[in-house]
């Protein structure tokens, strides 16, 4: 799109299904390599990606090319698909339906990023789902607690 100049950063949250513990420290390094790829693939710059074992964190500089919820869409089917294919888990991988997603301007950029690169750090104090509705209540977004990353019935 010519003419068009646009700085949009959003830091894009989403778990594994029923929040299970799957992602290993022995290969998450590979998956953030991998999402970071289909990120960059698709016209984005990643920022910064980091997980825990039951999430993930990505924050992009996105490009208005493409639909937010698309690039989701590929990020999470993609990778699910890459981490079955490799064998990872013993079970079937799969992230939970939904996403949080959260847009910064460039001034808080060096925080957001600080802030998911030491995920571990804030994962003493606080749980994931602590830490998500933290981010709804903070961006003042109106939730329903029947949907939030729910556990298996």
């Amino acid at each position: 799109m010519s003419n068009t100049y646009t700085q949009i950063h959003i830091q894009c949250v989403m778990a594994v299904k029923f929040r299970q513990s799957l992602i290993q420290l022995s290969w998450k390094e590979q998956l953030h390599k991998y999402i970071t790829g289909i990120v960059q693939n698709h016209g984005h710059k990643m920022i910064a990606i980091n997980s825990m074992p039951d999430h993930l964190h990505l924050f992009i500089g996105f490009r208005p090319n493409q639909s937010l919820s698309d690039l989701m869409r590929l990020v999470k089917g993609e990778s699910s698909e890459w981490i079955n294919k490799q064998q990872f888990t013993s079970a079937m991988f799969r992230w939970q339906e939904g996403y949080g997603a959260f847009s910064y301007s460039r001034s808080h950029m060096q925080a957001v990023t600080d802030y998911i690169m030491n995920q571990e750090e804030h994962h003493r104090k606080r749980t994931f789902l602590e830490e998500y509705q933290q981010f709804l209540e903070q961006f003042e977004i109106e939730y329903d607690e029947r949907y939030i990353f729910k556990l298996p019935e």
